[in-house]
């Protein structure tokens, strides 16, 4: 009787000593770095060696770097102020599978080739989820948005894991944000600023950390800059839902109003222009004129406000708007056109 309660123990207890046993290790350690062994509980220093096991949270400060390096040499090297889990890992003769979790940051997996056989790895986001096999690929999550730049094979981009997949390729960029259907990849051109942002991004998930991370914070700026340009060019080829799309990225990228203003202006004009859908253009230019009333933007914002509510039926407050606009941009651009439709509104 003793020795079966000893076998059912064991059995019990076998699936929590799996989840101990290491599926890999930290190789390559600089800066301020963190671990914890499961969610829930505080970060402790890390160490190069530390050997991690399914559950693992690792977590870089601002100048931290970090490479993990599995048990099949598939690495994941970490930037700074990165959030990571090892959240799944098997690996046999025959099968490999993976579930890793980008909570926020940056990092590039180098997933090594399984030989033909079965292979499903996965890095996943709130948003996002890159499938993997044998690749190598540049990931940023920053709030809801992510984007991915490619270096070697081919990742399996979507939103929510099953629908709306994109091909993430080398030299080529993907984007994504809320769980919607990732943008078309995009060819990076030698040069333009998607260049530039994948450089500093190579740069600080390199073989070896970077001498300093002033850089590091500029790739969404960059990315999100670049959406401007990218979705006005959408708009103009009649991919409407494109550029509103790349255009909600741009906001959820970054936190530089006057790109943040811009992208918002833009998302106006389509709903205005296009779409015929002057409430959703309105709401657009009010949040410009809440948000960034200091901003040149703001000038186009109020001015497109009066006409919309104009167009919209609301004469009254298309007047409060048009005489504001002449009060505060007294040489404003659009001066004449709002002197001429005040008058029309029997000012």
């Amino acid at each position: 009787m003793k020795k079966i309660m000893l076998i059912l123990i064991a059995f019990v207890l076998m699936p929590c000593l799996a989840l101990a046993n290491p599926v890999g290790k930290v190789t390559g350690l600089s800066g301020e770095a963190s671990v914890r062994v499961k969610a829930g509980v505080p970060y402790s220093p890390l160490a190069k060696g530390t050997s991690i096991a399914v559950g693992t949270w690792v977590k870089t400060g601002k100048n931290g770097w970090v490479e993990l390096t599995l048990n099949d040499k598939s690495k994941f090297t970490l930037s700074n102020n990165t959030e990571f889990e090892v959240t799944s890992f098997l690996l046999t003769k025959n099968r490999r599978e993976g579930t890793f979790n980008l909570a926020e940051g940056k990092l590039r997996a180098s997933v090594v080739k399984f030989g033909g056989r079965q292979s499903g790895m996965t890095v996943k986001s709130g948003t996002a989820v890159a499938g993997i096999k044998g690749t190598e690929f540049l990931m940023l999550s920053q709030g809801q948005a992510n984007v991915f730049f490619g270096n070697e094979g081919t990742v399996a981009v979507s939103g929510d894991g099953q629908t709306g997949q994109q091909p993430l390729t080398a030299a080529t960029y993907v984007q994504t944000t809320r769980g919607l259907q990732p943008t078309a990849p995009v060819k990076i051109e030698q040069g333009s600023p998607l260049a530039d942002a994948k450089g500093i991004f190579d740069g600080i998930t390199a073989a070896a950390p970077p001498q300093e991370w002033t850089d590091s914070g500029r790739i969404v700026d960059i990315c999100a800059r670049w959406n401007i340009n990218h979705g006005h060019y959408l708009a103009d080829s009649g991919k409407y839902q494109d550029a509103l799309n790349v255009f909600q990225i741009a906001l959820d990228l970054t936190t530089v109003p006057e790109v943040r203003a811009d992208a918002r202006m833009e998302r106006g004009a389509v709903f205005a222009r296009f779409l015929s859908n002057p409430e959703q253009a309105l709401a657009e230019y009010l949040l410009v004129l809440e948000e960034y009333p200091a901003l040149p933007q703001a000038e186009f914002a109020l001015f497109n406000t009066a006409q919309v509510l104009n167009e919209l039926g609301f004469i009254d407050q298309a007047r409060i708007r048009f005489e504001q606009y002449l009060r505060q941009y007294p040489q404003g651009k659009q001066r004449s056109s709002a002197e001429t439709l005040l008058q029309n509104l029997g000012r």
